[in-house]
């Protein structure tokens, strides 16, 4: 016997496609828009990225320029229990990118530092070469001004991007980031921030407590690959507060900072152990004169060695955005560093905007 439809359940069956298709398409205008907090035009978009055939997010602006002149392109990288719609300190990337005609993207990089695919992944870094590659068929993007910034998380990535993309980079400022993945798992669990540690066992699979996982830990912690990094306009930032005042020891920067420059120009693990016990920097080393890029977060210590510097400032677990931008500004990719940049614009940040990622 033929089955006759009922127009009553065909209607609703219509009226609810309709709706579905209603709150797609909504769905897909509310993920164009970015988060709240970022300047008009920046929006959420997608790229490839070839290492596994995904479409990955981030937030993107690229200026309208005259006659296709190249402009400079800004990787900044959320912290690291965030994503790539993060609308903290963030924000004041955007904000620079507008003011001075750069291209902006922010992208995610596998998410918040707690899965596998994430914390150092090779396709983290797949994702952040896929991202600038992407970003070079949208907008034209000068190849001797790609900058990478990042604090905390960020830190971590941008130090990651320094060893292992080190061809791409005209300049990477590094704040306050993550050196040594296992020794910042100790260093958690002893400072009572179990939630990092916790996090680090999601990615490793379980704690880096036997040599699969410690391998793991290695390949994913910035020591492994600086060496790669001494070409790399690199500069090294941390505030002497942190670890106290802060989530993660300035200890994982000096730490970086020996992994990176001749064995002669390291400091002594002795000497910086006893360096962040009495917030006191060694006597003969590392004197500093003022820097006024860093305005009331002064410079305490400071190395400097072939394109590597490191600066220990008086604050936490934060980035000083004049300093940082202002100082990529003025690299060139094949050119000599240049450790003495003038302000070419200013950008306030209150002291949240500045604690990003605390």
């Amino acid at each position: 016997m033929k089955t006759l439809t009922n127009p009553f359940r065909l209607a609703v069956g219509i009226a609810a496609i309709g709706t579905m298709i209603l709150f797609s398409l909504e769905k897909m205008r509310a993920d164009d828009t970015p988060p709240k907090g970022y300047p008009n035009g920046v929006k959420a978009v997608t790229y490839p990225c070839p290492a596994d055939g995904s479409e990955q997010p981030a937030l993107f602006w690229a200026p309208k320029t005259e006659n296709d002149k190249p402009v400079p392109l800004l990787v900044a990288l959320h912290t690291w229990s965030s994503d790539y719609r993060q609308a903290g300190g963030e924000v004041k990337y955007a904000e620079w990118c507008q003011k001075n005609g750069w291209v902006f993207i922010h992208p995610n990089f596998r998410g918040p530092n707690r899965t596998p695919e994430a914390l150092g992944s090779d396709l983290m870094i797949a994702d952040i070469r896929a991202a600038v590659e992407w970003t070079k068929s949208q907008a034209v993007v000068d190849e001797m001004r790609i900058y990478a910034i990042g604090v905390s998380g960020g830190g971590h990535a941008t130090q990651l991007l320094a060893g292992r993309t080190p061809e791409i980079w005209a300049g990477i400022s590094s704040w306050c980031g993550i050196s040594d993945i296992a020794a910042w798992h100790a260093q958690t669990i002893a400072a009572g921030r179990g939630n990092y540690a916790r996090n680090i066992e999601g990615a490793l699979r379980g704690p880096p407590d036997n040599p699969e996982r410690l391998d793991d830990a290695r390949h994913r912690s910035p020591l492994t690959w600086l060496e790669n990094a001494s070409e790399v306009p690199l500069d090294l930032n941390h505030g002497i507060n942190d670890g106290r005042a802060g989530s993660v020891p300035f200890t994982q920067t000096l730490n970086a900072w020996n992994a990176v420059v001749p064995e002669k120009a390291e400091l002594d693990e002795a000497v910086i152990e006893k360096f962040y016990e009495t917030r006191t920097p060694p006597a003969g080393r590392g004197e500093v004169s003022a820097d006024p890029l860093y305005g009331d977060r002064p410079p305490l210590f400071r190395l400097v060695h072939g394109n590597t510097r490191v600066t220990i400032f008086d604050g936490g677990h934060e980035i000083v955005h004049e300093a940082a931008l202002n100082w990529l500004a003025a690299q060139r990719k094949g050119q000599p560093v240049n450790w003495n940049p003038p302000k070419i614009a200013e950008l306030k940040a209150s002291d949240a905007e500045k604690q990003s990622g605390k």
